[in-house]
């Protein structure tokens, strides 16, 4: 079997560390412009030559996001940013706009693009038209079932690789073709700027009777309506990799070090399990309780199965459901002592039991007996976010694995 590739996002250069100790074999990330994330750290081209650098090292690939639908200003300033690219080891470029795909093209000939999902490619013939242009790898839209992809895998996947997304937040619009943000508030979507308008919340006003909100929704004074679930096809795993899709794409360049560790290392573990032994294998529900710790919405399948009908939506909140909280980050391992050197996250107290995230490992716990300090005294508590501390644990913990805690259901 063809090894899949699981592909994590890395909004700075932590997070690409992060998702690449805990197993993704390529990740995507955004340099300071032409992007869709402007709101995500991003990268300089400093740290895209590092980043690069680190993933190289390990055999992993980096992809840079240039797919933001540009006007004539940023095509006046794309050519600069292509010729600092050019002196950088990128392994693709993800692009949108058929102007900046023959402008790359004249520039980085060589270069691997991959057609992002912002081109709304759901159809065959359309992932072939970006093949004879010279593209190596289609993101299918989120917009199609899963008898599309394999339809799609059927007829091209012996031509170019297909990526799809199997977790993360669902765009209310068309692959993000959105237009909200751009009226409400002036910020235009498409370059790299939404304000999430379709997470607020709304309601019905009559024209002659303003200030009177009606519900759109009987039993609430608002609802979200637009407030779309999170993807995620952890179960469906197999049949995506059967039916010829290369890569599997994880969402979220914005999200916490301990939203990628919690996702990377799921995947992975499902990923891995089908692929050694796809005749035995057994989905494990241990796999979705472990997607449920990380901030997340409700979950959905999106259009996997068909188009979704209202059960895609979430109506109370747009806000993330989190129940536990990131804690740590282990920094080293000292064996005569039997303690973890760890960076502090949020506060953490002698007696709180901590659950570990490591690579490949799920279940472990730790118990704070006891505190030390930067200074190298015993303390109760350590409150202070990024202060170096040591706290017991009998087994080995491999540096970068990360600590988090329950929290109380009172």
């Amino acid at each position: 079997m063809k090894k899949v590739e699981l592909l994590a996002p890395a909004g700075n250069l932590e997070k690409l560390k992060t998702a690449l100790f805990f197993g993704a074999d390529a990740v995507y990330c955004g340099g300071a412009n032409f992007g869709l994330r402007a709101g995500a750290d991003n990268f300089t081209i400093e740290e895209l030559k590092e980043g690069s650098e680190f993933a190289h090292s390990r055999g992993k690939k980096v992809y840079l996001t240039l797919n933001m639908i540009p006007h004539n200003d940023d095509m006046e300033k794309l050519p600069k940013y292509i010729e600092d690219l050019k002196k950088l080891n990128l392994d693709a470029l993800i692009i949108s706009d058929p102007g900046v795909f023959k402008l790359v093209r004249e520039k980085m000939p060589e270069m691997s693009i991959h057609i992002s999902t912002q081109a709304n490619n759901v159809n065959w013939r359309s992932a072939l038209f970006w093949k004879e242009l010279g593209a190596d790898r289609i993101i299918l839209a989120r917009e199609l079932s899963g008898k599309e992809m394999r339809e799609i895998a059927a007829k091209v996947g012996g031509e170019l690789d297909l990526e799809v997304f199997i977790h993360g937040a669902m765009c209310i619009s068309y692959s993000g073709r959105c237009l909200l943000s751009n009226y409400f508030v002036g910020r235009d979507a498409n370059r790299g700027d939404c304000a999430h308008s379709c997470r607020w919340k709304y309601h019905l006003v009559e024209e002659k009777r303003p200030g009177e909100y009606y519900p759109v929704v009987e039993k609430e004074k608002g609802t979200f309506i637009m407030n779309s679930r999170d993807l995620c096809l952890i179960k469906e795993i197999p049949e995506i990799i059967e039916s010829g899709i290369m890569s599997l794409k994880i969402e979220g360049r914005m999200k916490s070090i301990h939203y990628l560790a919690g996702v990377v290392n799921t995947y992975r573990k499902a990923i891995d399990s089908y692929c050694e032994d796809p005749d035995g294998y057994e989905y494990e529900p241990e796999l979705f309780s472990e997607l449920r710790k990380i901030s997340h919405r409700d979950y959905t399948t999106g259009f996997y199965y068909g188009k979704p009908g209202e059960e895609g939506q979430r109506y109370e909140s747009s806000s993330y459901m989190r129940t536990y909280d990131f804690m740590g980050v282990v920094k080293d391992y000292f064996p005569k002592d039997g303690e973890v050197l760890v960076e502090v996250r949020n506060k953490i107290f002698t007696g709180d039991k901590l659950e570990i995230i490591a690579p490949g490992e799920y279940g472990l716990e730790l118990e704070v007996d006891y505190i030390i300090n930067s200074d190298g005294k015993e303390v109760e508590t350590a409150p202070h976010p990024k202060e170096l501390i040591k706290i017991p644990y009998e087994k080995e913990i491999k540096a970068g694995s990360l600590l988090r805690r329950e929290r109380s259901r009172t």
